[in-house]
């Protein structure tokens, strides 16, 4: 059956903008991923690869928030996608020139961890103008739905496209980069949003930051994520878990990543159908210290399907954290400062997700990827007492609404 917010003609572009982008960069980290424990056998490096995605996201935090608010934000997401695109095309000719070397790998990382700073914070800002205000929580389930299927379906493409070669991966992302360009390119706004006039300062600046740390709940809800996925997500390691503990080849490494994803569409599915109405704090606080549980059993699973199946819970939990996390920032956010604040929380993501997997790398590399997986889960059920204990007000909150 057709959805309805599909006659919103520039709301359709968007989303399929999104779910092309988001496809084409689930293959490229199986790629990537797979090219650079096949070249280096090293988890420390596959762990570089994370940090070298997340380091431009830091250093441009303050500079993407102004970007969004000031910028034409179809510009912005048309430039990023072009930048992707020619990274793509970089990695295809190394891969066929056989020159690709860790350096190289590292330096892509880099240029994708450039372009998605500025990506997804402009990303966020846009959605929500594409629609009446009245639809906008049901257009943002359906974009979040839309974009697990695509975290379903890359890894899996990725993975039984590379047995054909990794440039023919990297050949078919950047058909879908450049799918997402043209349909960035047709995104019309019905009233044009005023941009923001207000001085560039040092206020101005930090207003995203500022903003954050003076709202508590919203404060703890998003550094608890932060730290849960930091120290208990294991997806840096998939490659030594299939490779080495599984015993899987690429079509593994494809299923594994696409687990998570799977469990967070089942669990989004559910969320549309039975939205969280009572006790929140209480909900979000559990499903981190579930998602820390299925952590410590796939760590501990030498059963491929066991595997799988941890892996989608630890998605599923991590989905009901992050819908009450992104209701919060998105219905006590006004709309002139939507683009800075939502660069800040783009900062909690990527630190949770590639500074995890840097984190990941290291303590593989010291103590083993099972071990590394381990002591991730048990440090995520610490954070959920711990931050249970610092934001007693987030614990007790009985709405995502205030009052």
């Amino acid at each position: 059956m057709r959805n309805p917010l599909f006659v919103y003609r520039s709301f359709l572009h968007f989303f399929l903008s999104r779910f092309a982008t988001t496809t084409a960069n689930q293959m490229v980290m199986v790629v990537v991923g797979w090219q650079m424990y096949d070249l280096t056998q090293s988890a420390f490096n596959l762990g570089l690869v994370g940090l070298f995605q997340f380091l431009p996201s830091l250093a441009l935090t303050l500079v993407v928030g102004q970007v969004a608010d000031r910028v034409d934000r179809r510009k912005v997401l048309a430039w990023c996608l072009a930048g992707q695109l020619a990274i793509v095309a970089w990695l295809v000719a190394a891969t066929l020139g056989q020159w690709l070397t860790r350096d190289a790998i590292l330096v892509a990382s880099l240029g994708l961890g450039a372009a998605r700073a500025f990506q997804m914070p402009t990303q966020q800002a846009l959605g929500p103008l594409l629609v009446p205000a009245e639809v906008l929580p049901r257009a943002l389930a359906t974009v979040s739905a839309g974009l697990n299927l695509a975290m379903i379906m890359g890894p899996a493409l990725g993975g039984f496209i590379y047995v054909a070669g990794a440039h023919v991966v990297y050949l078919v992302c950047g058909a879908l980069f450049a799918a997402a360009l043209v349909l960035a390119a047709l995104i019309r706004y019905d009233h044009p949003p005023a941009v923001t006039r207000e001085p560039v300062t040092m206020q101005s600046i930090f207003a995203g930051i500022t903003f954050i740390w003076q709202r508590k709940e919203v404060l703890g809800a998003i550094s608890l994520d932060l730290f849960a996925v930091l120290l208990g997500g294991a997806v840096a390691l998939l490659p030594i878990f299939a490779k080495d503990i599984l015993h899987v080849g690429p079509w593994g490494l494809g299923m594994l990543r696409a687990a998570p994803a799977a469990g967070a569409l089942a669990m989004s599915l559910w969320l549309a159908q039975r939205p969280i109405e009572h006790g929140v704090g209480k909900v979000m606080f559990a499903s981190v210290a579930a998602y820390g549980v299925a952590t410590i059993v796939f760590a501990l699973s030498e059963n491929f399907l066991l595997s799988l199946a941890a892996l989608a819970l630890t998605g599923a939990f991590d989905m009901v954290s992050v819908v009450i996390r992104q209701s919060l920032v998105q219905l006590e956010t006004p709309n002139e400062m939507r683009g800075r604040v939502s660069a800040v929380n783009s900062i909690f993501i990527g630190a949770s997700n590639q500074l995890g997997e840097f984190e990941s790398g290291i303590t593989a590399g010291w103590w083993g990827a099972v071990r590394s997986a381990l002591v991730g889960g048990v440090g995520t059920l610490v954070v959920v007492a711990a931050w249970m204990r610092m934001f007693p007000s987030l614990a007790k909150r009985e709405r995502l609404t205030a009052g």
